[in-house]
């Protein structure tokens, strides 16, 4: 069997990826740990010295890169989950690893997977990644990748406003005063942006907090632009926290 441990910072894809490797890989992987930050998983790396890791690229403490950095066993394989920073995901490529992108995709997941199963007697030149990283990663400014029927957009976390639903398609407000529909639902919105940078404050909204000046006893935030985003009242007291 080949031990895993899954890094993430969110909860719910820590769940989600628990559940796909589980439910499509019974017989070839055991979960043996699970991380959020960059301090637990060098404890749980240590711990259970694993086969195989599958590491978010931005952790609330740190990068994955950081991660890497730590790691003694230098044959351990390694798949990427992210939102998509080019920096970061042209440093996985040049170290030949493989990434999943979120949403997760199943079936770019199971790929990676076995592809990650299929190497496990191969060496896995980490030192050349973190040389790599080191190179082009720059996880200052979160960037993520959003594609509609015609056109793939590239666009930092900072310049998003608010998102708006509309069952299940998902509406990006820019800084730029774009308006970038795309076909995934809220859930799946919620899972790709940053949780410390994004709060869900209504069924169909999610704010970027950082744009947020105040909020109208009437139920509304107002944003820098002057847009009033509502917040549902068994959201007030979690989003009012978040934000203020």
């Amino acid at each position: 069997m080949i031990n895993v441990i899954v890094i993430d910072d969110e909860k719910l894809v820590r769940s989600d990826i628990i559940d796909r490797l589980t439910s499509n890989f019974p017989k070839e992987i055991t979960i043996v740990s699970e991380a959020s930050s960059v301090a637990e998983a060098k404890i749980e790396i240590e711990k259970y010295n694993p086969d195989l890791l599958l590491l978010d690229v931005d952790l609330g403490d740190g990068t994955g890169f950081d991660v890497l950095k730590q790691i003694r066993n230098k044959n351990i394989q390694v798949i990427f989950i992210t939102g998509f920073d080019t920096h970061a995901i042209k440093a996985i490529k040049v170290g030949a690893l493989d990434y999943i992108l979120k949403p997760v995709d199943d079936e770019e997941f199971k790929t990676a997977v076995k592809k990650a199963i299929n190497n496990m007697s191969s060496d896995n030149n980490i030192e050349q990644l973190i040389k790599v990283s080191n190179d082009y990663y720059n996880g200052l400014n979160k960037r993520i990748i959003l594609r509609t029927s015609n056109t793939v957009f590239a666009i930092n976390e900072d310049d998003i406003l608010y998102c708006k639903s509309d069952g299940n398609y998902t509406t990006f407000y820019t800084i730029l005063s774009e308006k970038i529909v795309v076909s995934k639902s809220m859930m799946k919105i919620e899972e790709l942006l940053s949780e410390s940078t994004f709060v869900r404050c209504h069924q169909s909204y999610i704010v970027n907090k950082n744009k947020v000046v105040k909020y109208q006893k009437q139920g509304f935030l107002i944003l820098k632009t002057g847009d009033k985003i509502p917040v549902a009242a068994r959201r007030k007291e979690y989003t009012l926290q978040k934000i203020f």
